[in-house]
């Protein structure tokens, strides 16, 4: 397990390991490097785990500088002298759809790698991740032939015009909780834009990411257009960040290693920065609210994922005329959230993704307890073995605890009541945060207000978690800067030049 052969069957090959758990073939394991998958320079491997059982899942070739020289090195020699951005945004667009094709050929294998190496549940690997993934990937295929400048009313007796042009070699550092949508969320509108990209995933989930470089290849994207680079963020991370011959870094993670990405960038070339980091969502449900509604989206926008994601709706503010009716259908339908292995389909929730994650979760349920919440439900490991954590709710939180204040990024809901509309919004805000928010409410004057007032770059109304490639995705704050999705993703990938002609025969002037 863990060759890199030249099969390129679409059926995941399963086995059974300890326990009966399913785990699927895995055949890429190197570096990807101008279209070949070679060793690390230095030879070394790293161990990426299952966290169903905590065992090693497979070793993966890791990267350092010297191997993050050579992707660059690749993927500048694709961009200054190669096809893709000499291509036709329609020719770009094309090879973009052939390789949402063998996505799609391949979902059912590409899902059981998110499964094993990250815990996500197989069942909506297959029925959300991949197909989303797909969807972005075509919707930046579609928009890469309408990539252009306008012309300009320029004064006096000129002519101008802008030039939308590919900004060059893009570093993309990946995070853990969505493997694949990540991916596609940074690579497919830099390849729309045709630019070039050496792509660090995160160290706990590489194995997709490997995948999908080879259906790249496949797909006839050129060499060393698409480069993977698995490692470490102190290495492989900070000698993208770092690099003279990165021109842009787009990352999703954590505001601290943010900051870090910021200040590389500053001390070497100045490479323009996007960040997607940290959040604490508040949701906000009012007393005309459905409570059931009320409890199905509160519980799908902390539990799903095992709360890893960064707009978890970790705050929970209940007015205080339905709070009693909600904290006791909350904590019904959290003990009712079924904890176990991912690949079954009766599962709610997998494990966390590592032990690190695991320890920090649980970490943090303890704090609540010594800082004088009330513990609910959960707040303990679930099973015996694996990094799986029970659903767990928080009542009687105030603003200034850590439970309430720091992203956790587990299935942790901390629970407050409110009783004004300007109360939840001052509340709602007093985050260093501002990735979300989510409001319940049949009143359509209160979801104005609020959706105004509430500091978060995505506010969801009577839902959680609708996300569409049109619609743009950042945050405010200390939750970053530079949006992913819609047409606005595709600004970070490109430069704007002017061209001012000077006519000083023309009529028109």
């Amino acid at each position: 397990m863990g060759s890199n052969g030249d099969c390129v069957n679409g059926k995941a090959a399963a086995a059974a390991a300890g326990g009966g758990l399913v785990v699927p073939e895995i055949r890429f394991t190197k570096l990807f490097i101008n279209g070949e998958f070679v060793d690390a320079v230095s030879g070394k491997s790293f161990e990426t785990r299952d966290p169903r059982t905590g065992e090693v899942l497979a070793h993966v070739a890791e990267a350092d500088k010297d191997d993050v020289d050579r992707a660059v090195v690749a993927a500048r020699e694709a961009f200054e002298h190669g096809k893709w951005p000499r291509m036709s945004g329609y020719e770009r667009g094309r090879l973009m759809n052939k390789l949402a094709d063998l996505m799609e050929e391949h979902a059912d294998e590409l899902a059981a790698l998110d499964g094993a190496d990250a815990g996500k549940l197989l069942l909506l690997g297959k029925i959300i991740d991949i197909p989303s993934a797909v969807q972005m990937l075509r919707y930046y295929a579609g928009a890469a032939d309408k990539i252009h400048g306008e012309s300009l009313r320029v004064a006096g007796k000129y002519q101008g015009y802008t030039l939308k042009e590919p900004i060059g070699v893009v570093g993309i550092i990946t995070p853990w909780n969505f493997p694949t949508m990540m991916f596609f969320l940074k690579v497919s509108p830099a390849l729309a834009a045709g630019c070039t990209v050496v792509v660090k995933p995160a160290e706990q989930t590489p194995l997709s990411a490997l995948y999908y470089a080879h259906l790249a290849k496949l797909a006839g994207i050129p060499d060393g257009v698409i480069n993977v680079v698995p490692g470490f963020g102190p290495t492989a991370g900070a000698a993208i960040t770092s690099h003279m011959d990165v021109d842009s870094v787009t990352f999703t993670g954590s505001t601290e290693i943010g900051r870090t990405i910021m200040e590389a960038s500053a001390r070497s070339n100045l490479k323009m920065v996007s960040l997607e980091l940290g959040g604490k969502s508040p949701m906000m449900i009012f007393d005309d609210a459905d409570v059931d509604m009320a409890v199905n989206l509160s519980k799908l926008a902390i539990f799903y994922n095992k709360g890893e994601i960064c707009v978890a709706g970790s705050r929970v503010y209940v007015q205080e005329g339905i709070y009693d009716e909600y904290v006791k259908k909350a904590v019904e339908a959290a003990k009712n959230w079924k904890v176990g292995d991912p690949f079954d389909a009766t599962t709610n929730m997998g494990p966390q993704v590592d032990k690190v994650q695991f320890e920090r979760v649980l970490k943090y349920i303890e704090i609540g307890k010594r800082e004088g919440a009330t513990l609910l439900t959960g707040g303990k490991p679930a099973g015996d073995k694996g990094y799986y954590i029970e659903p767990t709710i928080f009542a009687d939180v105030k603003e200034d605890m850590q439970i309430a204040q720091e992203e956790i990024f587990g299935p942790v809901m901390s629970l407050m009541k409110f009783k004004t509309v300007d109360e939840v919004i001052q509340k709602a805000n007093c985050s260093k945060y501002g990735l979300a928010a989510g409001i319940i409410t049949k009143n359509l004057d209160i979801a104005n207000r609020v959706s105004r007032s509430v500091k978060a770059g995505t506010v969801w109304v009577n839902c959680y978690f609708a996300f569409d490639p049109d619609a743009p995705f950042g945050g405010y704050k200390m939750s970053g800067f530079g949006r992913d999705q819609g047409m606005l993703a595709l600004d970070k990938y490109l430069q704007v030049k002017s061209v001012i002609t000077a006519l000083p025969d023309s009529p028109w002037y």
